[in-house]
């Protein structure tokens, strides 16, 4: 591993999870493994498992990762395993990689599932993947031949690849250390990478949505909208206010847990003004 402090004012969680395959709403975990590091400067602890999922995998997603229904037969269902997941992240900020859409939002789904609220809001959200792509753009095998000089082997068993992803962080805080970034528009950013956990939660973050799956957007006035349906477009908590009923049919169809708690959050100051 590359021997850099992380400046951490709280702890941090990397993970990763394997699913059944790709959907946020509908699919499961069948592996997950994260790695806490430590604000105190403890070394970090790791948590590793296989759980049974319930439901079919998909013959694409046996082609990624390996994992087949034999290998999870004898193995805890996530609502044997929640309490301990839970325990061991904490308090904790999270990061890995594509995890702001993919793995936090199943994570999120799956303690909904069992009853337990996996609140984000107070959380930074670190996605190593943003900081690749916005400053090299590519695979996370090209990222670990890039910021580790070496080659990944073992990718997509959830362990080895949480352990490259703090390597590439630890390479990508390195190398881009002082070092100014063109965006899109041609504009010249001074020096966005930090080791400050903070900088990276903005930088990482799409500010424009709420969710990961971009049915709120925030307008540069700083109101939240609606980004699908009837009321696409229209400030959610005019609509809110004046329809309650579409309230209740966000609430009974399928959309992620982390876009019905962000709605039931604004419900409740609703009625608490």
């Amino acid at each position: 591993m590359l021997d850099l402090q992380l400046n951490l004012d709280r702890d941090l969680v990397f993970f990763d999870v394997e699913t059944t395959g790709l959907n946020v709403v509908r699919d499961r975990i069948l592996q997950i493994a994260l790695v806490k590091h430590f604000k105190n400067g403890q070394a970090p602890a790791e948590l590793s498992m296989l759980i049974n999922p319930g439901i079919p995998i998909s013959e694409e997603s046996m082609m990624i990762h390996g994992i087949t229904p034999k290998d999870l037969a004898n193995k805890p269902t996530f609502r044997q395993v929640a309490q301990k997941i839970w325990d061991f992240i904490g308090n904790a900020d999270l990061a890995g990689y594509n995890s702001n859409r993919f793995d936090v939002p199943m994570l999120m789904e799956e303690f909904a599932r069992v009853g337990m609220e996996f609140d984000i809001s107070k959380r930074r959200l670190i996605d190593v993947q943003r900081i690749f792509y916005k400053m090299e753009p590519r695979t996370l095998k090209a990222a670990y031949r890039l910021y580790c000089g070496q080659e990944l082997t073992d990718a997509h068993d959830a362990l080895a690849d949480v352990r490259a992803t703090v390597d590439v962080f630890k390479g990508q805080l390195k190398m881009y250390e002082g070092k100014d970034m063109i965006d899109e528009e041609g504009n010249v950013v001074p020096a966005p990478i930090k080791n400050d956990m903070q900088t990276l939660h903005t930088f990482t973050n799409d500010l424009n949505f709420l969710d990961a799956t971009q049915k709120l957007r925030v307008q540069p006035d700083g109101k939240v909208v609606f980004n699908f349906g009837k009321y696409v477009g229209q400030p959610v908590k005019e609509v809110l206010k004046k329809d309650r009923n579409y309230f209740n049919w966000i609430m009974e169809k399928e959309f992620s847990s982390q876009l019905k708690q962000i709605v039931r959050n604004m419900m409740k100051t609703l009625d608490d003004e």
